[in-house]
């Protein structure tokens, strides 16, 4: 391993056709897909439905500066959203699934999730309680014109002056993806002086991983260009992913970067984000197309995800490094990269080889691994087990690395309580498909 890895140890549908266009992450060719063309469309035709009947929902996109106003749902609204949203996925990924026949092997896998969940469920309870009624949490403000096109925002208490921002993409294997996902991480760093932004986006069938890109690349601009309006510092912000959310994130980062460094007109600039951290990502899914059809992901489901096998180099953010100039590496902010040793969903090697990639072609790039974690230990386990949050240190330790104000501050921060019993983290950690 380079000497500049860090080594941690801790214990323990159819998307609408894309004009051709100048940036290599354009122009995509959908690909065959292994299933009844006219079940998508069908799948395509019940969002689009759903979709406009919520539009009725919206709030202004652009912040009044200065003020902290609500914009966002009501309570009733948004849980209506939110069971709306979820169960027509729901339906939706069961149709695709009977049209590409695996049934058993996908049924077997959201079996151990739905038990996974259960036994996890009263410290969702209480972080789903702290989502809908905590006065530091905007929920659903829009951010663009897309189905889905809404992010939450996650307000420190003390905000009397400008806090650092973290954008966050959750993960989601591309197709349950949500929001809410990071309500734990944007809890705990709230708590501890950081605005986060937690960035939805259209998920498949709902459109495929190009529509995905370009959601969060829309969110993050929304972030770098409204975060002033809501007590943000535009000056201090940093752009986080997690699973597929970090690949996403990872794309939309080089995309812009691509974009910018030719030239091309951009609502964004990559040298407002600070730092990118990708937790528990995979960056060249060229090499990974095996690994998730072994895990469950079937191959051609995932293709169409992706657009079709001609579309993974360009949707591969370490094949993009090892084919940019030296100006669209220098626009690059600092990359650290966070992965468990015992991640099986997408083995740490996806993150050490990119951080490789990154440092060959002269970008500042740094590996954390976390001896014995699993996928889901990092981000959901740990943080419910209460106590000290590896992830969180890591994360503050970056952002504050120059405001000893600020590290006084997350010194003095009450230690987060346990949520869910031992024993029921345990046997989760079994049972997590992930």
């Amino acid at each position: 391993m380079p000497p500049a890895l860090a080594l941690r140890r801790t214990t323990a549908p159819t998307a609408r056709p894309r004009p051709a266009a100048k940036s290599q992450f354009e122009s995509p060719h959908r690909p065959a897909l292994a299933m009844r063309a006219s079940s998508v469309e069908e799948a395509g035709a019940l969002l689009a439905r759903s979709d406009s009947g919520g539009g009725r929902c919206r709030r202004s996109a652009s912040p009044r500066p200065g003020t902290l106003r609500r914009q966002s749902s009501s309570f009733r609204e948004d849980v209506g959203r939110a069971a709306s949203e979820t169960y027509l996925v729901s339906r939706l990924t069961f149709t695709l699934l009977q049209c590409l026949g695996i049934g058993y092997r996908w049924m077997s896998q959201l079996l151990a999730l739905t038990i996974y969940a259960i036994l996890l469920m009263p410290g969702f309870i209480q972080v789903g309680y702290y989502y809908f009624f905590s006065s530091q949490v905007r929920r659903s403000i829009v951010y663009g014109d897309q189905p889905r096109n809404r992010l939450d925002l996650y307000i420190p208490e003390d905000n009397s002056r400008p806090c650092p921002v973290v954008a966050f993409v959750t993960g989601g294997a591309w197709i349950i993806g949500y929001k809410a996902w990071g309500a734990l991480l944007g809890r705990r760093l709230a708590e501890r002086g950081i605005i986060v932004a937690c960035i939805d986006y259209r998920n498949f069938p709902q459109g495929t991983i190009g529509d995905m890109v370009s959601d969060a690349s829309q969110g993050i601009s929304f972030v770098c260009n409204n975060i002033a309006g809501f007590g943000g510092d535009p000056n201090q912000i940093y752009l986080m992913g997690q699973s597929a959310g970090a690949h996403i994130a990872a794309c939309a980062l080089m995309e812009q970067a691509v974009k910018e460094s030719g030239g091309h007109p951009v609502s964004w600039s990559v040298t407002q984000i600070k730092a990118y951290f990708g937790l528990s990502g995979g960056y060249n899914i060229h090499s990974l197309v095996d690994h998730f059809h072994e895990r469950g992901l079937h191959r051609s489901l995932f293709l169409s995800i992706m657009e079709g096998e001609e579309s993974l180099s360009r949707y591969s953010p370490e094949i993009v490094v090892k084919t940019s100039s030296a100006e669209t590496i220098g626009l690059l902010p600092l990359i650290v990269l966070m992965h468990g040793t015992e991640d099986y969903s997408i083995p740490s090697s996806a993150s050490q080889t990119f951080v490789d990639v990154l440092q060959q072609a002269g970008a500042q790039a740094k590996l954390l691994l976390y001896e014995g974690k699993t996928h889901t230990d990092i981000f959901l386990q740990d943080p419910l087990r209460g106590g000290r949050d590896p992830l969180v240190e890591d994360v503050l330790s970056i952002i504050h690395a120059d405001d000893a104000i600020a590290q006084q501050k997350v010194a003095l921060a009450p230690t987060p309580r346990r949520l869910v019993f031992e024993w029921q983290l345990k046997l989760a950690r079994q049972i997590s498909p992930f």
